[in-house]
Protein backbone atom coordinates (compact mmCIF):
# COMPACT_ATOMS: atom_id res chain seq x y z
CA UNK A 1 0.00 0.00 0.00
CA UNK A 2 1.33 3.42 -0.87
CA UNK A 3 0.08 6.81 0.21
CA UNK A 4 -2.25 8.63 -2.21
CA UNK A 5 -0.20 11.80 -1.62
CA UNK A 6 3.38 10.72 -0.88
CA UNK A 7 4.64 14.29 -0.41
CA UNK A 8 2.13 14.97 2.32
CA UNK A 9 2.73 11.57 3.92
CA UNK A 10 6.50 12.20 3.90
CA UNK A 11 6.07 15.52 5.66
CA UNK A 12 3.69 14.05 8.23
CA UNK A 13 6.04 11.15 9.00
CA UNK A 14 8.98 13.55 9.27
CA UNK A 15 7.03 15.61 11.78
CA UNK A 16 6.18 12.48 13.76
CA UNK A 17 9.85 11.45 13.80
CA UNK A 18 10.85 14.91 15.01
CA UNK A 19 8.26 14.78 17.78
CA UNK A 20 9.41 11.34 18.94
CA UNK A 21 13.05 12.45 19.10
CA UNK A 22 12.10 15.59 21.02
CA UNK A 23 10.14 13.52 23.55
CA UNK A 24 13.07 11.13 23.88
CA UNK A 25 15.40 14.04 24.61
CA UNK A 26 13.05 15.34 27.30
CA UNK A 27 12.74 11.86 28.83
CA UNK A 28 16.53 11.54 29.04
CA UNK A 29 16.63 14.82 30.97
CA UNK A 30 14.58 13.16 33.73
CA UNK A 31 17.10 10.35 34.22
CA UNK A 32 19.62 12.28 36.38
CA UNK A 33 16.99 12.79 39.07
CA UNK A 34 16.44 9.05 39.33
CA UNK A 35 20.16 8.25 39.27
CA UNK A 36 20.92 10.77 42.02
CA UNK A 37 18.84 8.71 44.44
CA UNK A 38 20.65 5.42 43.76
CA UNK A 39 23.62 3.95 45.61
CA UNK A 40 26.38 5.25 43.35
CA UNK A 41 24.67 8.55 42.77
CA UNK A 42 25.04 10.99 39.93
CA UNK A 43 28.66 11.35 38.88
CA UNK A 44 29.97 14.04 36.57
CA UNK A 45 30.60 11.57 33.77
CA UNK A 46 27.07 10.12 33.99
CA UNK A 47 25.55 13.58 33.93
CA UNK A 48 27.70 14.56 30.95
CA UNK A 49 26.70 11.45 28.99
CA UNK A 50 23.00 12.05 29.66
CA UNK A 51 23.13 15.75 28.81
CA UNK A 52 25.04 15.10 25.58
CA UNK A 53 22.53 12.40 24.59
CA UNK A 54 19.59 14.69 25.36
CA UNK A 55 21.10 17.50 23.27
CA UNK A 56 21.83 15.10 20.38
CA UNK A 57 18.26 13.80 20.42
CA UNK A 58 16.83 17.31 20.43
CA UNK A 59 19.17 18.42 17.62
CA UNK A 60 18.30 15.28 15.64
CA UNK A 61 14.64 16.23 15.87
CA UNK A 62 15.49 19.35 13.89
CA UNK A 63 17.29 17.30 11.23
CA UNK A 64 14.22 15.31 10.20
CA UNK A 65 13.69 17.50 7.14
CA UNK A 66 17.04 16.37 5.76
CA UNK A 67 17.57 13.00 4.03
CA UNK A 68 20.04 11.78 6.68
CA UNK A 69 17.72 12.74 9.54
CA UNK A 70 16.09 9.32 9.86
CA UNK A 71 19.45 7.56 9.82
CA UNK A 72 20.75 9.81 12.62
CA UNK A 73 17.55 9.31 14.61
CA UNK A 74 17.78 5.56 14.17
CA UNK A 75 21.42 5.52 15.29
CA UNK A 76 20.49 7.48 18.43
CA UNK A 77 18.01 4.78 19.46
CA UNK A 78 20.92 2.55 20.56
CA UNK A 79 22.37 4.96 23.18
CA UNK A 80 18.82 5.78 24.29
CA UNK A 81 18.19 2.12 25.04
CA UNK A 82 21.58 1.81 26.74
CA UNK A 83 20.58 4.46 29.29
CA UNK A 84 18.97 1.46 30.95
CA UNK A 85 22.45 0.66 32.24
CA UNK A 86 22.31 3.88 34.28
CA UNK A 87 18.74 3.60 35.49
CA UNK A 88 16.68 0.41 35.36
CA UNK A 89 13.48 2.26 34.49
CA UNK A 90 15.06 3.46 31.26
CA UNK A 91 15.05 -0.09 29.91
CA UNK A 92 11.28 0.19 29.80
CA UNK A 93 11.10 3.84 28.71
CA UNK A 94 13.84 3.41 26.12
CA UNK A 95 12.29 0.17 24.91
CA UNK A 96 8.92 1.85 24.41
CA UNK A 97 10.52 4.70 22.45
CA UNK A 98 12.53 2.27 20.30
CA UNK A 99 9.36 0.29 19.56
CA UNK A 100 7.56 3.49 18.55
CA UNK A 101 10.52 4.45 16.33
CA UNK A 102 10.55 1.04 14.63
CA UNK A 103 6.79 1.28 14.08
CA UNK A 104 7.27 4.70 12.48
CA UNK A 105 9.89 3.27 10.12
CA UNK A 106 7.52 0.42 9.22
CA UNK A 107 4.68 2.83 8.45
CA UNK A 108 7.07 4.94 6.38
CA UNK A 109 8.12 1.85 4.43
CA UNK A 110 4.49 0.92 3.75
CA UNK A 111 3.44 4.42 2.69
CA UNK A 112 6.55 5.60 0.84
CA UNK A 113 8.23 2.36 -0.20
CA UNK A 114 11.39 2.84 1.87
CA UNK A 115 12.03 3.41 5.57
CA UNK A 116 14.97 5.70 4.77
CA UNK A 117 15.91 8.11 2.04
CA UNK A 118 14.71 11.54 1.10
CA UNK A 119 11.02 12.33 1.28
CA UNK A 120 9.30 12.36 -2.10
CA UNK A 121 9.47 15.58 -4.05
CA UNK A 122 6.39 17.42 -5.19
CA UNK A 123 5.27 16.37 -8.66
CA UNK A 124 5.88 18.93 -11.40
CA UNK A 125 3.06 21.36 -11.94
CA UNK A 126 1.05 20.83 -15.14
CA UNK A 127 1.74 23.38 -17.85
CA UNK A 128 -0.59 26.36 -17.89
CA UNK A 129 -2.64 26.43 -20.89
Amino acid sequence: MTAPDPVRAGKALGGAAAAILLLEGIAVLFVPRGIAQTGEGLTGSRLTVLLVLAVLLILASGLQRRPQGLVIGTALQVPLLLTGLLSGAMWLVGGVFVAIWLYLLQVRKELLGSPFGPPPAAPPAPPAG
